[in-house]
């Protein structure tokens, strides 16, 4: 995956944030927050839209860089925006009115416009990963390791490295995620209507 990021592999350089965020692979004590924040801001450049949204939600949080309220919320705002625009492209072609009003349906955090967008196709790695980690938890060996879990959020299918490593809800304290924009993703898609 680092000769993949080393190439500005967009999709990459956001894995190996969430890497540095969560220190996986290795102890607690061995999250690099700022090279997360660094990895996470490079693809966020390259427009990858869930690390626009996280490097919002860093900044937003002061989580690995020093607290920016004003910068977080317009970066979660851009996140947004890019995901909105191909939606809208597609609904103008269809003559199909995106805004109606109900607040229904909804691909990411566009619901909290009142926009009705298809949900977000679940991309086919992450989805061989949760399948494959799913069906291998027969006791083989080959899937997570005992006390390990996948995050909760339907598209994403990152497993952990470590026991409690991801994050927890903190309404239900049921479901874990790996990131602050999984977190937010899926409470807006199910985790919000359970």
């Amino acid at each position: 995956m680092a000769k993949v990021a080393l190439k500005q592999h967009a999709p990459a350089l956001y894995s190996l944030s969430v890497i540095q965020f969560n220190g996986s692979g290795g102890s607690k004590g061995n999250k690099n927050l700022r090279a997360g924040v660094a990895l996470c801001a490079r693809a966020a450049y390259l427009g990858h839209v869930d690390a626009l949204r996280e490097f919002g939600h860093c900044l937003q949080d002061g989580y690995g860089v020093r607290q920016n309220i004003a910068e977080g919320p317009r970066f979660l705002v851009q996140a947004n925006t890019r995901e909105l625009e191909p939606v809208l492209r597609f609904q103008n072609n269809n003559n199909n009115p995106c805004f109606t009003g109900s607040g229904g349906g909804g691909g990411g955090l566009l619901s909290d416009f009142g926009c009705n967008v298809p949900e977000i196709d679940v991309h086919p790695v992450n989805l061989f990963l949760k399948e494959w980690f799913g069906s291998k938890s027969d006791g083989s060996g080959s899937g997570l390791g005992q006390g390990l879990r996948l995050c909760s959020h339907t598209g994403c299918g990152r497993p952990e490295t470590r026991p409690h490593e991801y994050r927890r809800c903190s309404v239900c304290g049921f479901v874990n995620y790996c990131s602050r924009g999984c977190q937010a993703l899926d409470w807006k898609l199910r985790h919000k209507m359970e």
